[in-house]
């Protein structure tokens, strides 16, 4: 045992960072600490190398900490792989912005200058990220840190790259695509965030060739720069005849033809005619598909019109909106305007709103590779839980749509694609500098690879694929996945994807998704609302494991977590209430106490037993939850039992016998299995606690602790339950009445039954310390005395003779007036049909809920004033 005590204050930064420490020096996070055990692997969801974590990093590295560390003291061979990932548009927008204040440009630095800015800040921001998850107790093994432009990634994103190519799933075509013009890349759908917009739809005549006009109307009236038909519905008479006709462009020398398409139009909606402009519209481009049409690319990349807009050329696209909008009106040609609800793609990284683009780019077939993903799951090879969100999988990925992976940027995995003068390709995993059909000179590609097409390998590439590692033979398929739901798509349905296709089995055997951290208002957080919470600031303040206790303990299945600063400076409170109650432990312990396997051989009294019993049940039953992923109901036992049952119950039932060998053993008995089973959730105050108990080793190594059936007794427990809420119920009836809590009052148990009445008897000197019965009888109740329904039996409370005063009863009937006319105001509420039917189901509880409340005080408030009236 420790010589030095625990301090008298809980200061979790005297030893937080000193116990981590310890910990990579013992080589306690690497999976070889448990040579023989079954391999668990965790692989971390790289945090985008681009600045600080935000508090919801800090509930993934909790619950996943919490996971790791709980295996590993189980005996598994547990990893849990760390790294970061490049995240291209994202961290490429931070460092130009770096370059724009210091007046230049990546153009003007060009591609390598610029290059080795971008790795520059990687390992700035990365090093800041490592020691954020290092604070907040992260036991990840460091020694297999990866980043998804390490050298060993690099080698698989360029093996996936061409395997997939030469599967004919990845295919280059000029195709429509989603376009940033600020951040001058193409974007895949899951990058569009669609906002709903309050816009405008405006009504225009197209001059017909042979005379007349006909209608159309759009949202957008700089994109008929690039009509190239009007489509109308087959069946619509009134313009059947126009069919095979041409309208005039008003504005550019271009005869546009009407043509019929009774997928795109719909003759009830607007005029039932329909500019069509192939190059800039989805369901326009499907039209110029099957009709044949010229696709005319009137925008260039930052989102001006280009030549092919004749005299609006060089315009903004809002510019050439207003422009084109005031031409048609000199021309007599506009037919009106009303206001239409819109839902507008605007990029995720920067809210520019995006374009419809017509771009020679790169993409994945994506249907083959979902079908599998979808059986995996169908058949149980994945698990998601919660379960409801295999809906939103399977609807995603059974209506998947070809992923556009290029981007143009320079900080990324540069396409493994190669072209000659005379256009021959050749995509290839080795750096290629002459064309092996014709000899001549190749360039590579400039763009770079989507960040999720790497990251969509991260479970197997961190393992060494396409290498045979012998990690990748050890742990992969990995165990479980701990993220938040909002990355479903963007990245757990395409690791699903590319692992089944390409390692040949499943990335992960179950996904656990998580709510998002929200504020205590259940607003999102964000810096424009100044609602976020750095998780170093909270950790310094309240200290890591509060933190994590809190971040755990809201994590309930499919629910959002509202973070109230309350809630971590209650949890502090808690850790507080562990420190102390070790410190009174460690003050009774005198060297000679035995284990805990020996002491329950002993003839144990019964308060020693019963919380032994309520150990093993704890036992069992966070164990159970962390199995299923309930963190908040693990956290909840874990409270219950440290702070109720054995801080507030078990220490105060043996203060008077705890010199004795037997009680000293179970109390520093069960504290160690209570801090061994709270350790995956605060692994530094109870390394700390442990140290100074006199544990051998430390505890992130020690075995986690198992059910003793051998040591539950429900009989017993059921006895010290009705002790509980008998001393509980007198402690609230003296509150009741103005009774001093130390005053001795006689109790006569009425109707407990021998066993009952024989265990209270056993234990008359606790009820004295704990509710100060100086009396204690069965039979019936005396004449003065107060009768009541307490730990499920009914008792007789017997008050000394002049307790209670003249004055102190007059209050209490004056009480006695009040609770009856809040009861008669409850009881009015409650009987409007108009409130029980339309007012909350949580609020009509509550009233009911303080009904009863109100009821039982009214009647013990009224039982004492008969008997005082005796």
């Amino acid at each position: 045992m420790s010589a030095e005590n625990l301090p008298t204050r809980y200061d979790p930064e005297s030893f937080e960072s000193g116990w981590y420490e310890k910990w990579e020096a013992a080589g306690a996070f690497k999976p070889e600490i448990n040579p023989d055990g079954e391999p668990f692997c965790i692989v971390i969801p790289p945090p985008n190398v681009t600045g600080v974590l935000h508090i919801g990093h800090a509930l993934q590295f909790t619950l996943q900490d919490l996971i790791i560390r709980w295996r590993r003291m189980q005996g598994f061979k547990a990893l849990w792989l760390p790294g970061t990932d490049h995240a291209g548009i994202a961290t490429q927008v931070m460092v130009e912005r770096q370059l724009a204040k210091e007046g230049t440009t990546r153009q003007e630095v060009g591609r390598e200058k610029f290059l080795e800015r971008m790795w520059q800040w990687k390992q700035e921001h990365k090093d800041n990220i490592s020691h954020q998850a290092k604070a907040l107790g992260a036991s990840c093994d460091w020694s297999r840190e990866r980043f998804t432009l390490d050298e060993g990634l690099s080698k698989a994103v360029r093996r996936a790259f061409v395997t997939l190519y030469n599967e004919g799933l990845i295919y280059r075509d000029q195709r429509l695509i989603n376009w940033c013009p600020r951040c001058h890349t193409a974007l895949s759908d899951l990058e569009v965030v669609h906002q709903e917009q309050h816009g405008k739809l405006w009504n225009f005549a197209y001059p017909l060739e042979a005379g007349g006009e006909i209608v159309v109307s759009t949202t957008r009236p700089e994109t008929m720069l690039g009509d190239t038909a009007i489509a109308v519905h087959p069946d619509d008479e009134r313009y059947r005849e126009l069919v095979g006709s041409f309208v005039i462009h008003p504005f550019l020398d271009r005869r546009i033809p009407i043509i019929a398409d009774a997928e795109l139009v719909d003759p009830e909606f607007g005029t039932g005619a329909v500019k069509v402009t192939p190059a800039h519209d989805p369901n326009d481009f499907a039209v110029g598909k099957r009709h044949d049409l010229e696709f005319i690319n009137i925008l260039d990349s930052e989102g001006r019109i280009n030549a092919n807009g004749g005299p609006f050329a060089g315009q903004d696209r809002f510019e050439a909106r207003t422009a084109v909008l005031n031409a048609l009106g000199q021309k007599g040609l506009l037919r009106g305007e009303r206001p239409h609800e819109m839902s507008i793609g605007h990029c995720q990284r920067c809210d520019t709103i995006v374009e419809p683009f017509l771009s020679k780019q790169w993409f994945v077939n994506a249907k083959p590779l979902a079908e599998k993903a979808l059986d995996v799951v169908h058949n149980g090879d994945v698990e998601i839980v919660p379960e409801f969100w295999k809906a939103t999988y399977d609807h995603w990925l059974e209506n998947i749509q070809d992923w556009c992976i290029s981007r143009q940027l320079w900080w990324g995995h540069r396409i493994p694609a190669f072209t000659c003068p005379e256009g021959h390709l050749h995509v290839s995993e080795e750096i290629v500098t002459t064309c092996p059909d014709c000899g001549a000179p190749v360039e590579q590609d400039p763009d770079v690879l989507d960040t999720w097409f790497s990251s969509g390998l991260w479970p197997f590439s961190t393992l060494g694929w396409p290498d045979q590692t012998e990690d990748l033979a050890t742990f992969y398929p990995t165990s479980v996945l701990i993220t938040g739901f909002d990355i479903l798509f963007f990245w757990v349905a395409r690791m699903i994807m590319m692992g089944c296709h390409l390692a040949g089995d499943v990335p992960f055997r179950t996904v656990h998704l998580t709510g998002l951290v929200r504020d205590a208002k259940g607003d999102k957080m964000s810096k424009t609302k100044g609602n976020t919470i750095d998780p170093l600031e909270v950790v310094d303040t309240y200290g890591a494991d509060a933190v994590r206790f809190t971040l755990a303990a809201l994590a309930s299945p499919g629910r959002d977590l509202p973070l109230d600063m309350s809630r971590m400076e209650g949890y502090r409170g808690f850790a507080t209430k562990v420190w102390n109650a070790a410190r009174f432990v460690q003050m009774k312990l005198q060297g000679d106490e035995l284990p805990l396997e020996q002491v329950s051989q002993l003839e144990l009294e019964a308060p020693q037993r019963w919380i032994l019993s309520r150990l093993s049940h704890t036992i069992a039953s966070v164990n159970r939850a962390w199995e299923s992923f309930r963190f908040d109901e693990g956290c909840h036992q874990l409270y219950h039992f440290i702070w109720h049952t054995y801080c507030d119950w078990y220490l105060e039932l043996v203060k008077t016998t705890s010199d004795r060998l037997e009680v000293r053993s179970v109390l520093r008995g069960a504290l160690l299995e209570a801090l061994k089973l709270l350790h995956p959730v605060m692994p530094f105050i109870t390394e700390e606690i442990a140290s100074h108990l006199g544990h051998e080793g430390m505890l992130i190594t020690a075995p986690y602790p198992v059910e003793h059936p051998a040591w539950e007794d429900d009989a017993l427990e059921a006895d010290f339950a009705a002790l509980q809420e008998l001393v509980g119920g007198l402690r609230s009836y003296r509150a009741l009445v103005g009774l001093n809590q130390r005053q001795e009052v006689s109790l006569t148990l009425v109707d407990a039954g021998a066993p009952r009445a024989a265990f209270f008897q056993a234990h008359a000197a606790q009820l004295k310390q704990l509710a100060a019965v100086g009396r204690l009888s069965a039979g019936p109740a005396g004449k003065h005395a107060v009768e009541d329904v307490l730990g499920g039996m009914e008792v007789a409370i017997e008050l000394p003779a002049g307790a209670i005063g003249p004055g102190q009863r007059e209050k209490l009937e004056k009480q006695l007036d009040q609770l009856a006319t809040t009861r008669a105001s409850i009881e009015k509420r409650l009987s409007n049909p108009g409130f029980t039917a339309n007012a909350p189901s949580e609020v009509v509880q509550g009233a009911r809920d303080q009904l009863a409340e109100v009821t039982a005080r009214l009647e013990r408030l009224r039982r004492t004033v008969e008997a005082l009236s005796r």
